[in-house]
């Protein structure tokens, strides 16, 4: 940022407005804009912020919440690549939020503002996001309705899960086998059912010794009788990974396929998302849009700059460039001088980068070329 913007504290003020915005690259927006010269630029900005001001005191403040960026994992579905379940949801909500926004925008049907251009950039993508939604439950777990295959695969191993457990059950509360145990109870080890046995009693519990404690004194054995079972259950899981990874390679293709329409909405959201933390700035503000010149003529009704505690800041009226263009301002130490010099410069950077001024109706700011500033003793 050029020192002359930041001896005027408009890096502050662009803080203020990063704070407004919801997702990370809207707040990055904020940081990183600069006052345009152009009037006709100028002009259009301010519009776009004083609609979303209009649509914010009519129906509410829409909603930004869920959306963020996607679009490096949609570039590397749309080149063939798989995904991840949190890539996955990440896009979901990113859809979600999409169509939560150009929902809102549906309550506004009718009214026709600059803001348009961007709610109509939004392509709703119901069929993706409930795909996504009903394959993934949540960062590390897949609906077993993803597809037939994995409902079919998790039954089984639910099904044999239960036999092994319960020939196990009948192992640890049989008399016989109690006295050799550490605890009568069932446990994993290496992803296979066993039971902790003493050590000094292992060769009276045929079967696999998979673990011991970490004192030697339990060893984890699984009993010959429920081996086969197991393998059956690796065997099972091994399915069900594969056709999990199958499932995500679908689901990311198709994720793929939709991914420029994705990234153009995505870009459009953000936007809008910057513009409205400019009518949310503006509200809390209390601000208005001032009337637009490149003639130099500046006409500050009650204006307050923005930095300073609004119930305590003395509001001022400032008139220049149109029958005179110089002025001098007198006055004795601590008597607002500054404050007036920074906030005729601040408003303007503000009004050039689209923001409303916290100042009264009717004022009016002039687009130049340089605002320059030396500030100080």
């Amino acid at each position: 940022m050029k020192k002359h913007y930041k001896s005027l504290e408009l890096n502050s003020v662009l803080e203020m407005l990063a704070n407004e915005a919801t997702c990370a690259d809207a707040r990055e927006l904020a940081l990183g804009l600069m006052p345009t010269d152009n009037i006709n630029e100028a002009e259009m900005l301010l519009s776009q912020t004083e609609d979303a001001f209009s649509l914010l005191a009519r129906f509410g403040a829409p909603s930004f919440s869920g959306l963020c960026n996607v679009n490096n994992p949609l570039q590397r579905a749309a080149a063939g690549g798989a995904l991840n379940t949190a890539e996955l949801l990440r896009i979901g909500e990113t859809l979600r939020a999409l169509r939560a926004l150009y929902e809102w925008y549906g309550h506004c049907s009718g009214v026709k503002t600059n803001l348009d251009f961007f709610f109509e950039g939004i392509t709703v993508n119901k069929y993706l996001e409930t795909k996504i939604f009903t394959v993934i439950i949540g960062e590390d777990e897949i609906s077993d309705k993803a597809s037939e295959e994995l409902y079919e695969i998790r039954r089984k191993i639910r099904s044999k899960s239960n036999s092994v457990r319960e020939k196990l059950d009948s192992i640890i509360h049989s008399a016989h086998y109690l006295k050799f145990l550490q605890e009568p109870i069932v446990t994993q080890r290496n992803g296979r059912y066993v039971v902790p046995v003493k050590a000094e009693c292992r060769s009276n519990v045929q079967g696999l010794v998979h673990d011991s404690s970490a004192s030697g004194a339990t060893v984890f054995i699984e009993p010959v009788s429920v081996v086969e079972a197991n393998n059956d259950i690796k065997m099972l899981e091994g399915r069900e990974r594969e056709e999990i990874q199958r499932i995500l390679f679908e689901l990311s293709a198709e994720a793929g396929s939709f991914a420029e329409s994705i990234k153009h909405s995505y870009s459009s959201a953000v936007m809008l998302n910057l513009i409205f933390a400019k009518a949310h700035l503006a509200y809390k503000m209390k601000a208005t849009k001032p009337i637009l010149n490149d003639d130099g003529i500046i006409e500050l009704k009650k204006a307050r700059h923005p930095l300073l505690n609004p119930k305590t800041v003395v509001p001022t009226n400032i008139y220049l460039g149109e029958k005179f263009n110089t002025l001098v301002i007198t006055g004795p130490n601590t008597g607002g001088k500054t404050v007036s010099i920074k906030t005729i410069g601040l408003l303007t950077l503000m009004t050039m980068c689209g923001m409303l001024i916290p100042a009264a109706d009717r004022s009016r700011i002039s687009v130049f070329k340089n605002v320059l500033v030396d500030v100080g003793d």
